[in-house]
């Protein structure tokens, strides 16, 4: 069994600059995918919506007794501490079956663990390396652009997903759109909007490649505005703003993605920019966010070839080899 997952801080992230890539030559390759006895699903027991969560993924999902992953801390704050993590950190890493590769969460709070995102922490261990505070560059990820069939095995390294949502409804909603994408191979088109904000329209210069190259495998349009609206059929929305206006006009088909490349997507809750959130919200079923300062590094971000490619089963060579940070350690699987 594959599985489609609904993601948070999960897309791919690399250290090239769009710019500076050759236009390169579209092939297709085999995606492995997570089979259910790989994947572990780590609930708060002292959470009441994270054990409701859990228990609906884990029904929805068929995820076998002995992968989920029982904590215990006090729910409702952004951050955790990096003391109380490294803590929790050994207790998961001794509970969780070795055939495990990957990991979910079942909560929004906390999002963070000091500076890095709590998906990051989970999958690296915390490690002031990987943190993306500051205008530098983290320490590569090897897992970046990779199709190996088991990450843990082969770089001793978790991908993790958090199935975060506003509410115990809103995160069963996501979860549903994921189950629905299975196997679905929607008629969606990819819009990738070059805005008037020009800090965070860095990744508008790969645009054109981008779309050369995937037109012929998914709809690609490149669209000049800062605003998408009433569009029936997003499978893929790339942008570059603080906030998204009218996100809720468009129809966003099950398993679809969106981000925003801003620097604080992944404040879920009172940040002074737009949460990843509200992409989820609106109807995605994945999204991407900084938790500390990023700056407008691409290494730091989604970059929307890989991400397509790799969802659609189709490799774009020139990337193939890219490292990326730690922003975001995890793939669509």
């Amino acid at each position: 069994m594959k599985l489609m997952f609904a993601l948070v801080f999960s897309l791919l992230a690399a250290t090239a600059h769009a710019q500076s890539l050759q236009q390169p030559v579209l092939t297709y390759f085999d995606q492995p995918g997570l089979s259910a006895d790989q994947l572990g699903v780590i609930v708060n027991d002292d959470d009441p919506d994270s054990v409701a969560i859990a228990a609906y993924y884990r029904e929805k999902r068929s995820i076998p007794a002995a992968n989920l992953i029982h904590v215990r801390f006090k729910p409702g704050d952004s951050n955790m501490s990096r003391e109380v993590f490294i803590k929790l950190k050994r207790r998961v890493d001794r509970a969780t079956p070795k055939t495990v590769q990957a990991f979910a969460l079942t909560w929004a709070k906390p999002y963070r663990v000091d500076c890095m995102s709590i998906t990051s922490a989970f999958a690296f261990g915390f490690d002031a390396a990987y943190c993306a505070s500051s205008c530098k560059p983290t320490r590569p990820s090897p897992y970046f652009n990779s199709n190996v069939a088991q990450p843990y095995a082969t770089y001793t390294i978790r991908p993790t997903m958090s199935l975060a949502a506003s509410s115990v409804a809103d995160a069963k909603r996501l979860i549903d759109r994921g189950v629905a994408s299975d196997h679905s191979n929607p008629a969606g088109t990819a819009y990738l909007l070059s805005t008037s904000d020009k800090a965070r329209n860095v990744r508008a210069a790969g645009y054109e490649a981008l779309r050369l190259q995937m037109n012929s495998i998914i709809p690609t349009e490149i669209v000049q505005a800062d605003t998408l609206a009433r569009k029936t059929d997003v499978m893929f929305y790339f942008t570059g703003l603080t906030h998204v206006p009218a996100l809720d006009s468009n129809t966003f088909l099950p398993g679809a993605i969106g981000d925003h490349l801003t620097s604080a997507g992944g404040e879920l809750f009172g940040g002074s920019q737009m949460s990843s959130l509200k992409w989820l919200e609106a109807g995605a079923t994945g999204s991407y966010g900084a938790v500390v300062e990023p700056c407008n590094y691409l290494n730091k971000f989604p970059i929307p070839g890989v991400v397509m490619a790799h969802y659609l089963h189709a490799r774009l060579p020139a990337w193939r080899n890219m490292p990326a940070t730690a922003a975001s350690p995890c793939r669509r699987v």
